[in-house]
């Protein structure tokens, strides 16, 4: 494997805020080239971390979406059966088809592990897979190696990804898994670093709508009953609402008259609570 420059200070993107002691832990993760685990309610901009962490760096990034039903080998590399099949039925002149190689493709890990530059690798959701899926995929990146049975070779990283880990916390994580990581908890932005977060998408956005806006925001993540409340993301697309219509007045949120609501409240039973609580609402 590879030895480069260590890796510069992440301090933040053009787009992302954090705060001192997210950055203290993302950057100690890269100089330890240990894998970062974050945790936290989604819409707390895990997974933007990782993006944020490419862009600020200049890397190139890998997002491995993980799935229930996945394997470890579906995020190591495939073994193309289907078409090594057809190629031999029906005689492709183009391809050996004893040539098992050919018909390898790199998975995420695998694409990570045989890049020529170090990139960071984004691990989504690592909750939804099962306990073994967890703990054989932190062995793979703590050797930074894995085999490909069907052409008996080991693949070994060029260079060691920044790898970054997210977890809606819907499962709990095995102790061994935990271990070999580092952690943080990302926890909801109280208002002061909502603000700054806003002002990161909205440079030019007004004193009276980023105040009202962020008022009735977190006035309506206590509605009683809700499922999903809104987050960060739901923020900005409701503010991107309500900067687009020309009808929009703020003195009608300072009202209580609260539009796009299914901007904000993506499930049925979130939205009905929301539009009852705002009818009686006064901000």
């Amino acid at each position: 494997m590879n030895t480069e420059s260590p890796i510069r200070k992440f301090t933040g993107a053009s787009k992302y805020v954090l705060d001192e002691e997210l950055a203290q832990i993302v950057n100690i993760s890269m100089a330890l080239e240990m894998p970062l685990l974050l945790k936290g309610e989604p819409g707390t901009g895990k997974t933007m971390l990782a993006h944020a962490i490419a862009e600020a760096l200049n890397m190139k990034l890998i997002v491995l979406n993980v799935k229930s039903s996945m394997k470890l080998v579906d995020a190591l590399y495939q073994y193309d059966t289907l078409t090594r099949l057809n190629d031999s039925r029906f005689g492709d002149s183009t391809r050996d088809v004893s040539r098992i190689e050919d018909y390898i493709r790199m998975g995420k890990i695998g694409q990570a592990f045989v890049s020529d530059e170090r990139v960071v690798l984004l691990i989504d959701e690592i909750d939804k897979a099962d306990t073994d899926f967890q703990d054989d995929m932190l062995d793979v990146l703590d050797q930074m190696e894995f085999d490909i049975i069907e052409i008996d070779k080991t693949v070994k990283a060029k260079y060691r990804p920044v790898i970054i880990i997210t977890s809606n916390a819907k499962k709990d994580l095995s102790d061994p898994f935990l271990g070999r990581c580092n952690f943080h908890h990302i926890a909801f932005p109280e208002p002061k670093m909502m603000r700054k977060i806003i002002e990161a998408h909205f440079p030019d956005i007004s004193k009276d709508l980023l105040e009202h806006t962020i008022r009735a925001f977190y006035r309506m993540r206590e509605f009683r009953g809700i499922e999903k409340k809104p987050a960060t993301r739901e923020l900005i697309n409701w503010i991107r609402a309500l900067k687009a219509d020309p009808d929009f007045r703020i003195k009608d949120l300072i009202k209580g008259e609260i539009p796009y609501l299914g901007v904000l409240f993506k499930k049925s039973p979130d939205y009905t609570i929301a539009r009852n609580a705002v009818s009686r609402m006064r901000i």
